[in-house]
């Protein structure tokens, strides 16, 4: 009997169910009855705390397009530095549940912070295979991680409903797309939707040059502009400030309302602000999604065949590459402000406010 644990960990995100379905559809095609698939509740902590359910063949069926998570899902329930906690060790419940079911590998459908913990656990020596989650795109070492593009497609349909109405009352939009330390997906949608003007973490801006850019649409007989702005994009001032400092100016104003108020100010224009939040990590996954779920789903059950532990399961020129888990851990894939993407943008007159 192979036995394989599941749990789903961090926030949540279009095609956690696809991914599980892909590995668990792939383990039963290939073991038949002599496997036992363990899903553990509300990701890590189900893990800590023994909390479980026996997953069979029909759990896996009909969730192929549904949102969400059929296990739960939290937060990582502990820092690296606090696996023990008030006399309870952590890492240490969470290898004796593994022992407890006998598992041959885990796996976990996470992002950084959870492919993180996925590293610890190898480096105490479980089975583990990561599978890249995150809206952000951020993961390093796979091109693409799912999730991602679902959330482009809702963020690029928020900024196409803001066109018409910041056109007909000729107004700044600034629409926040999430994303505090990376602007991937902000990019992205920015790009699909037509922004005018893109502000991501990794290129600060400055306001003059916004406040440029808005002015040179309006030479142009342009009487709006649409911002597609990363929650997490700095100003060249606010890149100056200490972590702490800059926590607190964003609890007591956020980027997007901050950069509002400047604009206003600047150029005397009416702003309004629009925030998709959670929209973004909700809803059915699209299309892409679903493929790029599964594959790395029906991958992850071939490496568990071979007993290859150990590796995130990525994506590299559209091919399934794996990745060591130690290489990963606690690394940010970001954009790059001298990328290809970049330039290419830039250079059909879309601003990123640094120039």
């Amino acid at each position: 009997m192979v036995r394989v644990g599941m749990l789903t960990s961090g926030g949540d995100c279009q095609s956690l169910n696809a991914t599980m379905r892909g590995i668990g559809k792939g383990l039963f095609n290939y073991y038949g009855d002599d496997v036992e698939i363990i899903g553990f509740i509300d990701g890590y902590k189900g893990l800590m705390y023994n909390e479980y359910r026996k997953l069979k063949p029909k759990d896996f069926s009909g969730i192929l397009d549904e949102g969400g998570t059929i296990l739960g899902t939290s937060r990582q329930p502990f820092k690296m530095m606090r696996v023990v906690e008030d006399g309870f060790d952590k890492v240490a419940a969470m290898k004796q549940t593994y022992k407890a079911h006998k598992l041959d590998c885990l796996c976990v459908l996470g992002g950084n912070g959870s492919q993180k913990t996925s590293a610890l656990l190898k480096e105490e020596g479980l089975n583990v295979l990561g599978l890249p989650k995150t809206i952000d795109n951020d993961l390093w070492g796979t091109d693409v991680t799912f999730g991602f593009q679902s959330a482009i497609n809702i963020a690029t349909e928020a900024i196409d409903c803001i066109h018409t109405t910041a056109a007909s009352h000729g107004r700044v939009f600034i629409i926040e797309v999430m994303g505090h330390k990376v602007g991937d997906l902000t990019l992205h949608a920015g790009i699909a939707g037509g922004a005018d003007i893109i502000l991501i973490p990794e290129i600060p801006y400055d306001i003059n040059c916004v406040a440029k850019a808005i002015q040179k649409r309006e030479d142009e007989g342009k009487n709006f502009t649409i911002i597609a702005m990363a929650e997490g994009a700095l100003s060249t001032d606010d890149a100056q400030l200490k972590k702490k400092q800059l926590a607190k100016k964003r609890a007591e104003l956020p980027a997007s309302y901050d950069l509002a108020a400047q604009i206003q100010e600047k150029t005397g224009h009416e702003v309004r602000v629009t925030v998709p939040g959670h929209t973004q990590r909700g809803g059915r996954p699209c299309p892409y999604d679903r493929v790029l779920s599964t594959r790395l789903g029906a991958a992850a059950a071939q490496m568990i065949t071979k007993k290859k532990y150990g590796y995130l399961v990525g994506m590299h020129n559209n091919e399934i590459t794996p990745i060591p888990l130690e290489d990963i851990a606690g690394k940010l894939k970001m954009v790059d402000p001298k990328s290809e993407i970049i330039k290419q943008i830039k250079s059909i007159g879309i601003s990123f406010g640094d120039e």
